[in-house]
């Protein structure tokens, strides 16, 4: 498999990013929804670090990995109908802004909380604004409304993928698959226009 990515398929760097970043944000997510389980108030501090900690993660996660696509290359689009391509853009766009978006509200959040941010007991990061408790309700809803958007539009994107792996027959999915191969007789009849 490729390091970077060909006319015809992702290359492994853009696979595992897509795939980690993918799998750290649905996780921590998840992990951010269970806190309230913790057996006690320390259980529940210690959670919360690490889940601020993987949060910061794939906020670097999803700038390396913008970094990384201004260097690699793109597979060629599939033949699609115009406001299929023009979706598919959307979806992209609102994912990658998304992603960032989502651990930047948990950073603003813990600052307006006044709350200390380390990641993973290695470093401090500084507070995005100063503590603020009238604020403090505000930026913890627009940090769970993000979450609760991203889900949406990471399952439109799933859908799509799908619908293009089982409907369509083509290799939208299949090259982004970590060991995808790809089908030679796509019968996409999409058209460009």
């Amino acid at each position: 498999m490729r390091l970077r990515s060909n006319d015809v398929q992702w290359g492994a760097i853009a696979k595992l990013f897509h795939w980690g970043v993918a799998l750290a944000i649905i996780g921590n997510g998840l992990f951010g929804l269970l806190m309230d389980l913790a057996r006690s108030p320390m259980q529940k501090i210690g959670w919360l670090a690490v889940h601020k900690s993987i949060g910061l993660t794939v906020l670097a996660l999803v700038l390396l990995r913008l970094l990384w696509r201004g260097f690699d290359g793109r597979p060629l689009e599939e033949s699609a109908p115009r406001w299929q391509r023009w979706s598919a853009h959307a979806v992209h766009v609102s994912l990658y802004l998304l992603a960032l978006a989502l651990p930047l509200s948990g950073w603003w959040f813990n600052s307006i909380a006044g709350k200390p941010l380390q990641w993973f007991k290695l470093f401090n990061l500084p507070p995005l604004a100063a503590a603020n408790d009238d604020l403090h309700r505000v930026a913890l809803a627009v940090h769970e409304y993000l979450f609760w958007l991203l889900l949406l539009v990471v399952l439109a994107h799933a859908g799509a993928a799908l619908k293009h792996h089982l409907a369509d027959n083509d290799n939208v999915l299949r090259r982004m698959l970590p060991f995808g191969r790809l089908h030679h007789g796509s019968t996409s009849k999409g058209e460009r226009s």
